[in-house]
């Protein structure tokens, strides 16, 4: 049997939820880290990320042989609700376990899983995602990065925007087109590469967030010579590739958790008003309920079977809850005496400034209503 599809008891699920809470505990006691909202795309932390591997909590789905432990995406999924939910900096390390690894396994050649996965499991490596381009919106079809074949590999030029962590990652996945527009339509003559972001002609340009900080990155490509053997997957098949990833990076927990230490902080310490309690009610539910629905997800990775609108489904709720959160976090807010630079009014002003990016980043609102109307309609 696949180990990673082993049966699992919500005895061994309760005992590792355990187990992580109190390593994370340990560690804010120690101040190895300060929560934070959104902590997948803003808490960059090395360190943390490589004593993460050491306690075998990244990589968990990948196999032995390679590095990983072998262990099931619901155990997975326990550890990573657990970090979110402790604002950890898991940034560094977040898109190679979440969706690079698993890509890997399921289309790399084996020098490239050699290569990369022992060291995403380390916590060693990272990766950033080459999806969206400027002025594309939404159409993730629209790709016109270019991939040319040449003697022993590809010419790619293009530019990618929002890339996440391009800055400091080791590479990126690069979605390019290596055919031109014909009768198969946009889908069809699609490529991914494995690109080192190191590489001559990359040029990684900032994109500075409205609170001043970094993590968002526009990256240019020109002539950007990759080997042959820096093919991901098959070539023509980078549209199929592309959207079995995205129910990675749509269907966790993140998706709707990026705001949990506020909510958290705001009933620990009292903030919440006698108006406010019920609608606190409807947020407890809605959380519990998308807790359930990400879960399933994670249960239907485990049996092997496909969750592309359930993952849509968990993205378009979850980041408008998100949003929600907010809006009732700073009404609450409204009116009562506090420390703005605290730690709540800190959270609260970083969760404002995020708050657009909820239901843009990893797919529109728009975009996904139609994924989730056509996977129900099939």
């Amino acid at each position: 049997m696949d180990q990673t599809s082993r049966p699992v008891t919500t005895s061994e699920i309760n005992s590792l939820r355990r187990e992580v809470r109190g390593f994370l505990a340990a560690f804010r006691r120690e101040g190895r880290f300060t929560p934070t909202v959104d902590c997948w795309v803003r808490g960059w932390d090395d360190e943390f990320s490589k004593e993460l591997g050491r306690r075998g909590y990244l990589a968990m789905t990948v196999p032995t042989a390679y590095g990983g432990q072998g262990r099931t995406h619901l155990e997975r999924f326990v550890v990573t609700e657990e970090l979110l939910a402790a604002g950890a900096p898991v940034a560094a390390h977040w898109i190679a376990d979440r969706q690079v690894a698993p890509s890997l396994l399921a289309h790399g050649t084996e020098e490239q899983k050699r290569e990369y996965l022992p060291r995403i499991a380390a916590g060693e490596c990272y990766f950033g995602i080459g999806m969206s381009e400027p002025d594309s919106g939404s159409d993730l079809a629209s790709v016109r990065t270019k991939g040319v074949k040449v003697d022993g590999g590809y010419r790619i030029t293009g530019s990618k925007v929002w890339t996440s962590g391009a800055h400091r990652a080791e590479a990126f996945f690069v979605l390019t087109r290596t055919t031109p527009l014909g009768d198969g339509g946009k889908h069809e003559g699609l490529s991914q590469f494995i690109v080192p972001l190191d590489s001559p002609g990359v040029e990684v340009r900032p994109i500075v967030s409205a609170d001043g900080l970094h993590h968002f990155n526009e990256v240019f490509l020109d002539e950007v010579f990759v080997a042959d053997s820096a093919v991901l997957g098959r070539i023509g098949d980078g549209w199929k590739q592309v959207t079995s990833e995205l129910s990675f990076e749509r269907s966790g927990p993140e998706r709707f958790m990026s705001t949990y230490v506020l909510l958290e902080s705001l009933i620990a310490e009292g903030r919440v008003q006698e108006h406010g309690s019920r609608q606190l009610g409807r947020i407890a539910s809605r959380l519990a309920a998308l807790h359930t629905l990400s879960f399933g997800v994670a249960q239907r990775l485990h049996r092997g079977g496909p969750a592309d609108t359930d993952a849509a489904l968990v993205k378009l709720l979850g980041t408008e809850f998100e949003g929600d959160v907010v809006a009732w976090a700073a009404d609450e807010m409204d009116g009562q005496a506090h420390d703005p630079m605290g730690f709540i009014g800190q959270q609260l002003r970083i969760a404002q400034v995020q708050r657009a990016g909820f239901t843009l980043r990893g797919g529109t609102s728009e975009v996904l209503r139609g994924v989730v109307t056509r996977g129900l309609t099939v």
